[in-house]
């Protein structure tokens, strides 16, 4: 089965994408474009580093309500960006639980009491517990657990596949990450403004009522996933029963807002039909 509406993203106004959407059993329904070419994640990396954290947490290195980051903070505040920590910068803006802050200084954090807990560095970490088992050859953490993974679409249909059918952790696990932490809780969504409430999971943004969002109006509220500032995104539908992933190498900006949701819509579109 090949499908039609992936070639959408050839009217991208992007030198270079790539796409590819899988079901939970592993088979890929379809892709388009070089889905080997190597792209840099961006946030795309937040999923992929929640998930190391989770495997960590299933081998008993840390517990999800451990103390970590800023003052009565936990590993579950940093993982749903309610540590209080600022986006880009190690200093507290608000008390831990208050606000939605995404915050790639939480997920620095994060790798650091992940690799402090392991005595393993967390790129290394995340290459053992993640990668590796799941045969993502072409994927590396060279820098930030927030923003620095590089990886193909091959790989990342590889991971989503997992998320669907967990093998690597407890299923009650994943079901964890894709539940609203700290329901209520508003912030924004960067590159989408003011959101109340503001979804997160743990280490997956939570699709819910949010509106503008960059999946699509056919994709169910369950949806969940993440998106990169470097044009790229992952997505995974539990009622719809698939994932998709994107990567581009042209960064976030107005083009992917007017092209993602369109993507996303024809894909459900068509599996339905």
């Amino acid at each position: 089965m090949s499908l039609k509406s992936l070639a959408l993203i050839e009217n991208w106004p992007v030198p270079t994408a790539a796409t590819g959407v899988v079901r939970a059993d592993g088979t890929v329904l379809g892709t388009h474009g070089p889905v080997t070419h190597r792209f840099p994640l961006a946030s795309v990396t937040k999923p992929l580093a929640a998930y190391a954290v989770l495997v960590a947490y299933e081998e008993g290195a840390i517990e999800l309500d451990e103390p970590a980051g800023p003052d009565g903070s936990t590993v579950r505040h940093l993982l749903a960006h309610t540590s209080g920590l600022a986006f880009d910068e190690h200093r507290v803006q608000s008390a831990p639980g208050e606000r939605r802050l995404y915050s790639n200084a939480g997920f620095e954090q994060l790798g650091d009491h992940v690799a402090k807990a392991t005595e393993i560095p967390f790129g290394e970490y995340l290459r053992q517990a993640v990668l590796e088992p799941l045969g993502m050859t072409s994927t590396s953490l060279e820098g930030s657990p927030a923003k620095d993974a590089v990886s193909t679409v091959d790989d990342l249909l590889r991971f989503a596949a997992e998320v669907q059918a967990p093998r690597l952790l407890d299923p009650r696990t994943v079901a964890e990450a894709m539940t609203v932490q700290y329901p209520g809780t508003k912030g924004v969504l960067p590159g989408y403004g003011h959101q109340n409430p503001n979804d997160w999971g743990l280490g997956f943004e939570i699709r819910n009522a949010k509106s503008p969002h960059w999946t699509g109006a056919a994709s169910s509220p369950r949806t969940f996933g993440h998106f990169g500032q470097s044009g790229t995104f992952l997505w995974i539908d539990p009622d719809a029963g698939v994932a998709c992933a994107a990567l581009t190498d042209r960064a976030f900006g107005p083009w992917a807002a007017e092209a993602w949701p369109p993507l996303t819509d024809a894909v459900l579109t068509e599996l339905r039909g």
